[in-house]
C-alpha cells in the first residue's frame, strides 16, 4: 500500500471518528449537530436510481473483480484461501456530506475511495474463508442518524432496500454454499433488518455460518429473537451472531447507553443495557474473556505509514455488563478514540486475525 492510500486511511479515520460521534449514538454540541443534519427534505431523485447488481460495476468486491480490494492482506501475509463460504459485507458510513439523505451510488472519488478503503480493511478479515461480494449502495448520510424524523426514516429505508436487493442477487450469484454475513456501523445496522427479513424462519438460516453484527448495539432479548440467529454461544457454535462494542478503561459508556435505551427493539420490546450483546472475538464466546497473548493479530500500520501489518499478543479483551473492555497495551492505531474511551472506529482493526481465525474455525464445524 503505497504512502499517500495508508495516510489516506488516517485521513477517513479522523472523518468517521466524527460520524460516529455524532451519527451513531447521537451525543455532541447541539450546534455541531445542526451543522450535520442534511439540507432540505428527504428526496429519493435525489440520490439518483438504485444500482443493478446484476451489473458488476454495482459491487465494490466480487469474484473476478479487477484490483478487488477485499483481496487485500497486511504485510508479510500470504494468501490462504481454504474456505469455500460466500461472505456478504456491508460497509461503514463513508458519505460525510450533508448535500443530500442519502449518497449516489456514484457519489465521487473521495466517497469511494473512503468505501474501498474500509472493504480493504475490515472485509479482508474474511478473505481466507472464502470470495466476498460487498455492493455499493445508496448509504444514509452520517447526519441521517441524528433525528428520529420521518426523512431520517425515509434515508435509511432507502439504503437498505439496495443492501436487500443486493443480498438477493449475492443468494443467485453464490449457489448452496455457506454463508457468512459481515457489517460495521451502519452496515451492521442494516444487516439485523437483512437478518429479519430474509434469514429469520427461512431455509437459507440452515446455511448461515455466523452473522458479524459489528459496532452496532444487539439486544439479547429485544433484537435476537426477531433475527432468527441466536448469539453465539462459543466458538464452535454456528448459525449465531457474533457483536461488540470496543471501549478502552475506564470506560464510560452513557452516552451510548443513554440513546440505546431509548429505542425499540426488532421484536417491539424496549431495549437494555442489561441485554446488550458480547461476543468476545478473541475467544469466539459469550460475555468471554482473553488475555492478549491469545490475540493473533491486531492491525495497525508502520512507523512510516508505508503499509499495515499484524501485532500479536498485544490486545486482549473481557466482555463486561455488555461492553467488550480492552486489556492489554493497546498499539498506536490513531488519535481518533471516541469520547468515553470508545473504540468504535477500531471494532475490526483491533481484532482483525481472531475475526479472520473465528470465520475459518466456523466455517470447518459447518462442514463437520
Amino acid at each position: 500500500m503505497c504512502a499517500r492510500r495508508f495516510l489516506m486511511v488516517i485521513f477517513v479515520l479522523i472523518l468517521l471518528a466524527v460520524a460516529a460521534a455524532f451519527a451513531i449514538f447521537q451525543f455532541g454540541d447541539r450546534v455541531l449537530i445542526k451543522s450535520a443534519i442534511p439540507r432540505g427534505h428527504f428526496e429519493a431523485a435525489a440520490a439518483g436510481g438504485g444500482p443493478d447488481y446484476a451489473k458488476a460495476e454495482s459491487w465494490i468486491a466480487r469474484p473476478g473483480t479487477a484490483n478487488d480490494p477485499s483481496r487485500w492482506l497486511p504485510d508479510g501475509m500470504g494468501q490462504d484461501r481454504t474456505g469455500d463460504a460466500a461472505i456478504f459485507y456491508i460497509h461503514p458510513t463513508t458519505y460525510l456530506d450533508r448535500d443530500r439523505w442519502n449518497a449516489p451510488v456514484d457519489a465521487g472519488r473521495d466517497t469511494g475511495f473512503r468505501t474501498n478503503l474500509f472493504v480493504q480493511s475490515q472485509g479482508s478479515a474474511f478473505n481466507a474463508a472464502g470470495e466476498v461480494w460487498a455492493p455499493r449502495y445508496r448509504q444514509a448520510a452520517f447526519g441521517a442518524f441524528l433525528l428520529d424524523s420521518a426523512d431520517a426514516k425515509k434515508a435509511l429505508d432507502l439504503a437498505y432496500s439496495d443492501v436487500s436487493a443486493a443480498f438477493d442477487q449475492f443468494v443467485k450469484e453464490a449457489g448452496d454454499r455457506p454463508i457468512i454475513l459481515a457489517g460495521h456501523s451502519q452496515g451492521a445496522l442494516h444487516l439485523e433488518r437483512l437478518l429479519k427479513d430474509k434469514i429469520a424462519g427461512k431455509p437459507i438460516a440452515s446455511r448461515i455460518v455466523a452473522a458479524y453484527v459489528i459496532g452496532w448495539p444487539v439486544s439479547t432479548t429485544a433484537d435476537a429473537p426477531a433475527l432468527g440467529l441466536p448469539p453465539c454461544r462459543t466458538d464452535l457454535q454456528t448459525g449465531c451472531i457474533l457483536s461488540w462494542l470496543s471501549f478502552a478503561d475506564p470506560a464510560n459508556p452513557e452516552l451510548v447507553l443513554n440513546s440505546y435505551e431509548k429505542s425499540s427493539g426488532f421484536s417491539g420490546a424496549e431495549r437494555r443495557r442489561q441485554d446488550l450483546l458480547c461476543v468476545n472475538p478473541i475467544s469466539g464466546s459469550r460475555n468471554g474473556t482473553a488475555t492478549p497473548d491469545l490475540n493473533p493479530g491486531t492491525l495497525v500500520p508502520s512507523g512510516n505509514l508505508m503499509s499495515a501489518s499484524l501485532l500479536p499478543g498485544a490486545v486482549g479483551a473481557h466482555c463486561d455488563k455488555g461492553l467488550l473492555l480492552l486489556d492489554g497495551k493497546i498499539p498506536a492505531l490513531g488519535r481518533y478514540v471516541l469520547p468515553g474511551n470508545n473504540y468504535h472506529v477500531y471494532d475490526y482493526a483491533l481484532f482483525w486475525g481472531a475475526i479472520r481465525r473465528d470465520a475459518e474455525r466456523r466455517l470447518a464445524v459447518w462442514h463437520q
